[in-house]
This record gives C-alpha cells, sequence and structure tokens, in this order.
C-alpha cells in the first residue's frame, strides 16, 4: 500500500477499528480452531476443510494488513468547515437537467458506497464536484456518457 491519506469520518474511523479488533481476535481464534479440527482429521493433501480454513485465514491476515495500512495513513475528515465549496466530507445536492435532485456525501475510498449516498472523492463525479460552488457546472465522463449535473446546495 501507498502512504496517500485515508479519508474517513469518524464513524467510518471506528467501523475500521472495529473491524480490525474483531479480526485480529475473534475470527483469529475461530479459525485457528478450525485448522486444529481439520489437521485432526487426518490426511491433509485431500482435506477440503482444512484447505477451505487455510483458504480462509490468508483472506483473514490480507484483511487485517490492509485494515492496518488505512488506519496508519487515516485522516479523519473534519466537519464544520467551509460550505461554500466542495471539500470532502461535504454533502452535496446537485442536478442533472431534468432529473429529480440527487444529494451525495463526499467521502474517501474506504467509505465509499453510493447506495447510501456516500461517493469517493476519487470516482469521476466526486473528482469533478471537489472544490466546486453552487451554480457551478460540473461535467462527469461517465460510462453512459458525458453528464451535467448543477450543483445545488453544499451542507
Amino acid at each position: 500500500m501507498t502512504d496517500q491519506p485515508v479519508f474517513l469520518t469518524r464513524e467510518g474511523l471506528k467501523q475500521l477499528e472495529e473491524e480490525l479488533e474483531f479480526l485480529r481476535t475473534k475470527r483469529r481464534a475461530e479459525l485457528a480452531e478450525r485448522l486444529h479440527d481439520a489437521m485432526e482429521g487426518g490426511e491433509l493433501i485431500e482435506n477440503a476443510e482444512y484447505e477451505s480454513a487455510k483458504n480462509e485465514q490468508a483472506f483473514v491476515e490480507g484483511r487485517i494488513l490492509q485494515l492496518e495500512a488505512m488506519l496508519s495513513n487515516a485522516q479523519v475528515i473534519e466537519s464544520g468547515g467551509p460550505e461554500d465549496v466542495v471539500r470532502v466530507g461535504s454533502t452535496v445536492t446537485i442536478q442533472e437537467e431534468a432529473q429529480p435532485p440527487e444529494k451525495y456525501t463526499i467521502v474517501g475510498a474506504a467509505e465509499a458506497n453510493p447506495k447510501q449516498g456516500r461517493i469517493s472523492n476519487e470516482s469521476p463525479l466526486g473528482q469533478a464536484l471537489l472544490n466546486r460552488k453552487p451554480g457551478d457546472e460540473v461535467r462527469v465522463n461517465a460510462p453512459a456518457g458525458m453528464l451535467t449535473f448543477r450543483v445545488l446546495k453544499i451542507e
């Protein structure tokens, strides 16, 4: 992983810390028990349960490393900054030509969830919105083609 900052809300930071703690304590212990039980089952070469547990252990250890790296580079998004310009942490109401307005919160990639209205500052729309003001027109090159949005409100 790089030393790039990982933008997180306080809530997102807490969630990642809780996930890391769960993986380090409970999940590791569960997998150790599964591996122990599978090894007692005899032949390891053709033991599907052993292979499954080893694969899951590798995934969990990889996720732990990923979380540790993210948390070591975490930069908490502070609320209460200027609301006249879109920045990471802003909630923005935008409107595409004849469509109803849409509301998005700009977050770091680790917390992005478009279905919940949380878009990454690294996404095409997120990048296009950064540093914009109410009334600005934003053009985004999307898979469906070039889309134009107007920034209505920043919170």
